[in-house]
């Protein structure tokens, strides 16, 4: 699996959606990773050749790199050439960015930097945070100050197809200084066969903010649409699909609102440090998150006129949990929030995500027990299960995704 052993090793700070295919990448090419994440059993299950998440391509690539010596978890960082951060910025407060843990990922890796390190930030971050990484660290090791590089440098990366995309697509990759850019275009060259476009740090920061901005801001005209669209007693995906023949047209697929951890998230950083202006950025974040409480409204009142037409409460059923097709990832999703609404309002309801086990919180079920008993089946996300399932006429049938 691995053609050739490269003299580089490289701690990876968190083995999360993109901390670990990233390694097990890295580790393919010959580099040596050392990979750090403080969830202890998501470590043992590495170190077993074995993948905590869903990810299609990435649980053979992961076995091959550990099984051969490439790629070793561990809750602690070591001494390396490269130190990468990939760890979770998420909220606090109303839609604040939650640069903690970046922040104490610079203090663990502090003591182990040398002079002429490389240091990368890949986590989606506000502007300025790269150069707060360095702040951090020249504050805890002043004898090493203008000695070593640092770097930010995004994914840009499609749940589903991680590994293929971290390898083939372009990276903005923004240094602190012309050297630091230099030396991790260097870096990257050995495992990215897309371009990789030199820029500054903050220019990188905001590009990866900026590119799923434009994405929810179109994601939101298409939800927003929809809506419109039930109102007038239209179809909105023949709507879509004939305005769509217009040569410049290309709107976008409507849904039960917009998830995961980019596109509903990244929006607000922009939204947070620059409210005066990030007028169309807020609208479309209230529109995309509006849209998930106007699907749920829609399911209570289908449940209403089920409940005065048979004098009894209905069984919904509601089918996907995931923020996306195909994958397990549940955050920021808006299936999952329609979920717990409904399971919260209403007695009987029969949850479904064929690309979950069990949920810590909700007992799953399968689509054929699902369909059996349901008279109101939701359709959350677009799975292929559900692509490729037979709805039994019995059922009132509230497609959100077009299925």
């Amino acid at each position: 699996m691995v053609k050739k052993t490269l003299d580089i090793k490289a701690v990876m700070i968190g083995l999360g959606y993109i901390g670990l295919p990233t390694a097990a990448l890295m580790a393919s090419k010959g580099i040596k990773v050392h990979g750090v994440d403080i969830n202890e059993k998501a470590v043992a299950t590495i170190n077993k050749g074995e993948i905590h998440i869903v990810e299609p391509d990435l649980d053979g690539l992961v076995h091959h790199v550990v099984e051969e010596g490439f790629l070793f978890a561990d809750t602690k960082p070591t001494k390396a050439d490269v130190f990468l951060i990939a760890v979770p910025t998420p909220f606090k407060g109303d839609h604040q960015p939650d640069i903690s843990y970046v922040e104490t990922a610079a203090k663990n890796i502090a003591p182990f930097i040398e002079k002429g390190n490389l240091i990368i930030l890949e986590s989606t971050s506000p502007v300025g945070t790269t150069e707060r990484v360095k702040e951090i660290i020249d504050s805890e090791r002043p004898e090493i100050k203008g000695k070593y590089f640092i770097a930010y440098c995004p994914e840009r990366v499609l749940p589903g197809n991680i590994i293929h995309e971290l390898e083939h697509n372009d990276r903005s990759i923004g240094g602190i200084d012309d050297q630091s850019t230099e030396k991790a275009i260097e870096f990257y060259r050995h495992f990215v066969k897309g371009e990789l476009h030199p820029t500054d740090s903050r220019t990188a920061e905001m590009c990866k903010l900026v590119e799923n901005s434009y994405r929810d801001v179109n994601i939101a005209f298409a939800n927003e649409l929809s809506m419109i669209c039930e109102e007038a007693n239209i179809n909105v995906w023949e709507l879509i699909k004939l305005a769509n023949k217009h040569p410049r047209v290309n709107i976008l697929q409507p849904g039960t609102g917009v998830g995961g951890h980019c596109i509903a998230v990244d929006p607000w950083f922009i939204v947070s440090e620059f409210p005066k202006h990030a007028k169309i950025i807020r609208a479309a974040r209230e529109i995309n998150n509006y849209k998930t409480e106007w699907v749920i409204e829609k399911i209570k009142n289908a449940a209403l006129e089920f409940e005065l037409k048979n004098n009894r409460k209905p069984t919904i059923a509601c089918l996907g949990l995931a923020f996306k097709p195909d994958i397990d990832d549940l955050r920021e999703s808006p299936a999952l929030r329609v979920a717990e609404v409904i399971k919260n309002d209403f007695d009987d309801v029969i949850l479904v995500e064929p690309n979950l086990t069990s949920h810590t919180k909700f007992e799953l079920a399968e689509i054929e027990e699902a369909l059996e008993r349901a008279d109101i089946v939701s359709i959350l996300v677009k799975h292929r299960l559900f692509r490729n399932t037979v709805f039994p006429k019995k059922s009132l049938l509230l497609d959100f995704c077009g299925l």
